[in-house]
């Protein structure tokens, strides 16, 4: 991020969860993470992280607000988190959203950047606003939160679509998926199959590692892949997480970043190449080289007979 595209990020995490039977949803798990962890993770290039709603553990540090009163909904939740932002722009999310990446992040915060519009919201499959997937110049949102406050006496229980009524809006459509929300225990279920089906389930796995190891580094994960490929194939199966490892442990060593992992895979799949090469020369030699052709296959007596008399001898006899 430049500092052009700096900005703060408020997680709204509070609600009753009804439809959930009153369970703590920032909590449930998907993919192995907490909700909350998994929205967290793709506003990681934000100055600030203020999450409005209960403290509890998080697997990045955080700012806790708290809204007036405690479920007061989203509006009265969206004052409190700003109150404690101080960035140009605020991007705002809901705390369930598994599949929120951080490409839809990015086109956000670009689409205030690239425009005088006060905000940028999402748009989902069928044309919808998305409020609580979207990017705020701070100080417009401050203004129409004050105002909407005075106009109704409190924000409390006020619906989140007047806001967006109020602001000079940019729409940004991405993902379809970017907006999809756990609200029942079916879309629970529905996340936990999906992240699971073939096109999903190694870079959740590798974000999912990432996170819980706190490993911050973006990398190329086809080059690892492949360098496995190589070295299973190549040398032996179990030479690929080694490999791999080796690969980690080297970049770590020339001072990390995706530049060190790329050079350190580079090698280690030119070694791997080297050594299929002389796996395959190993099966019998080269075409050309000497001792090779009819003479060396045996076909010709005097070639094929052994020099040892005696065995000359037991084979004539025999």
């Amino acid at each position: 991020m430049t500092a052009k595209t700096a900005y703060d990020a408020i997680v709204l995490a509070g609600g009753a969860a009804k439809r959930l039977g009153g369970a703590d949803k920032p909590a449930v798990s998907v993919g192995g993470r907490a909700l909350l962890d998994r929205v967290l993770g793709v506003c990681r290039d934000a100055g600030r992280t203020v999450v409005v709603g209960g403290r509890r553990p998080t697997a990045r540090p955080v700012v806790w607000a708290r809204e007036e009163p405690p479920g007061g909904g989203p509006l009265a939740a969206l004052d409190a988190g700003v109150r404690q932002c101080d960035a140009p722009s605020v991007l705002v999310l809901s705390a369930d959203l598994p599949f929120l990446g951080r490409t839809t992040v990015r086109r956000l915060i670009s689409a205030l950047d690239e425009s005088d519009r006060e905000a940028a919201l999402l748009t989902d499959a069928d044309g919808r606003d998305q409020p609580l997937v979207a990017a705020y110049r701070t100080e417009p949102l401050r203004r129409e939160l004050a105002l909407l406050a005075t106009e109704h006496g409190t924000l409390s229980g006020l619906p989140l679509r007047l806001l967006a009524q109020e602001l000079d809006l940019a729409r940004v459509r991405t993902d379809p998926l970017a907006s999809f929300d756990c609200d029942t225990w079916e879309d629970v279920s529905a996340a936990r199959a999906r992240i699971r089906e073939h096109g999903y389930v190694l870079d959740e796995w590798i974000t999912a590692v990432k996170d819980e190891l706190g490993v911050e580094l973006d990398v190329d994960t086809r080059v690892l892949l492949d360098l496995a490929r190589d070295a299973a194939h190549g040398v032996a199966r179990p030479a690929a997480p080694l490999t791999t490892f080796l690969v980690g442990y080297a970049a770590a060593r020339a001072g990390g970043g995706p530049e060190a992992v790329a050079e350190a895979a580079r090698k280690a799949v030119a070694l791997a190449t080297r050594w299929a090469e002389e796996t395959e020369q190993a099966a019998g030699p080269p075409p050309g080289a000497a001792g090779t052709g009819p003479a060396a296959s045996g076909t010709e007596r005097g070639a094929g007979a052994s020099h040892d008399p005696r065995k000359n001898g037991e084979a004539e006899a025999g």
